[in-house]
């Protein structure tokens, strides 16, 4: 646990000391957020605020994994300490990176144009398909070596899984891979959508990604490939504490650039953050095989998403609109909320939602080791 302390410390100084410097930096460019007329009228206020500011608690995370392997020497565990870099990381800081960088794009070219559009919808869809595929593979087809007491294959598995792997769903590595590709567009669009309110997607984040962090050093803790664990349920999943470790450090980061992205905002993650951490969550969920558990551990990503799909679908279909706007952020803007109001009772939702992912979690645990399962 040293080591994930350690990530998530250095990520979170980074990223509180380094956030000025990007604000300032941006504002000198004028990379500003273009704000859609639209939108609600309280957003005009926010013209003039930089954007691009997930390239800061990227960075953080980054340099925090490092950091975090540095501590990772002290342990006693010599033979379940990864000596460097792990295709679990690979995966998992690879799609962080590089939807990152597909963010990066699509916000460049907003402040290039000084329009709300940036790279077109078919671009996106392109570019996240593209990089899940390729991660996809990784996750899929770079077998492991012997670790322990047993060989832990893959990043990923071609079964579904809850809590664990489902036996019996077995979707065989290419519909895996596929599935992968949707997981990671789905929950990248998922929290872009959701970025629109001071704080509410850093702040949702910050709660979906600890949860994870929590999940993968239970994991480490409870690790198949530990052969001095003789309890009779283990985790069968490749490099809990690598998994551990980056959440750990995105987190940090996460906090440190909350500090400046809460109301009034001084500046914005952009699709350069959103898109990122959405693939990152999507990597996290795979990686630690509770990839059906998404939905509930990301309730607020999931809520937003399904009104948003019910708006189009009824507007298209029907030509009226259930809420006043969408995002379901916007709705409640429009209904007379304070943008404060919106994003505490936003992070409530989501926090009973991982509330009850992280029981469920528990409860499996309690349930086979009890010997009732």
């Amino acid at each position: 646990m040293r080591a994930v302390f350690v990530a998530a410390f250095v990520a979170f100084l980074i990223s509180l000391f380094g956030t000025p410097i990007a604000i300032r930096y941006f504002t000198r460019l004028k990379a500003d957020q273009p704000i859609r007329s639209e939108g609600p009228q309280t957003h005009l206020g926010k013209k003039g605020t930089p954007t691009m500011g997930g390239v800061v608690f990227i960075f953080a995370t980054l340099v925090a994994y490092t950091g975090g392997h540095i501590a990772l020497t002290t342990l006693p565990e010599k033979q379940l300490r990864p000596s460097g870099p792990t295709a679990t990381a690979v995966v998992l800081l690879g799609l962080f990176v590089f939807t990152g960088l597909l963010g990066f794009l699509d916000d460049y070219l907003k402040v290039a144009k000084r329009n709300s559009d940036g790279l077109n919808k078919r671009g996106k869809l392109i570019g996240q398909a593209l990089i899940g595929a390729i991660f996809g593979a990784i996750a899929l087809y770079v077998p492991a070596t012997q670790t322990g007491r047993q060989v832990v294959t893959t990043v990923a598995s071609p079964k579904l899984s809850w809590v664990h792997d489902i036996d019996w769903f077995n979707i065989t590595k290419i519909g895996a891979v596929i599935f992968f590709v949707f997981v990671v567009m789905s929950m990248s669009n998922a929290v872009n959508l959701t970025d629109g309110l001071d704080g509410l997607a850093t702040g949702t984040s910050i709660l979906v990604i600890g949860s994870y962090m929590a999940i993968a050093f239970w994991q480490y803790r409870h690790w198949c490939a530990d052969e001095s664990y003789t309890a009779g349920y283990c985790y069968d999943v490749r490099d809990p504490l690598e998994m551990a470790l980056i959440a750990g450090a995105a987190v940090g980061a996460l906090v440190g650039f909350l500090w400046w992205n809460t109301s009034p905002a001084r500046i914005f993650m952009g699709d350069t953050g959103s898109m990122a951490l959405g693939s990152l969550i999507a990597g996290l969920a795979v990686a630690t095989k509770t990839i059906l558990l998404l939905p509930l551990m990301g309730l607020l990503f999931f809520i937003i998403v399904v009104t948003w799909i019910m708006q189009i679908g009824s507007y298209r279909t029907t030509g009226k609109r259930i809420f006043r706007m969408v995002p379901l952020q916007h709705h409640f803007e429009l209904a007379g909320w304070s943008e404060v109001n919106i994003v505490v009772r936003f992070w409530i939702i989501a926090g009973l939602g991982m509330a009850a992912s992280l029981g469920l979690f528990a409860a499996d645990f309690l349930r086979v080791m009890s010997g009732s399962g």
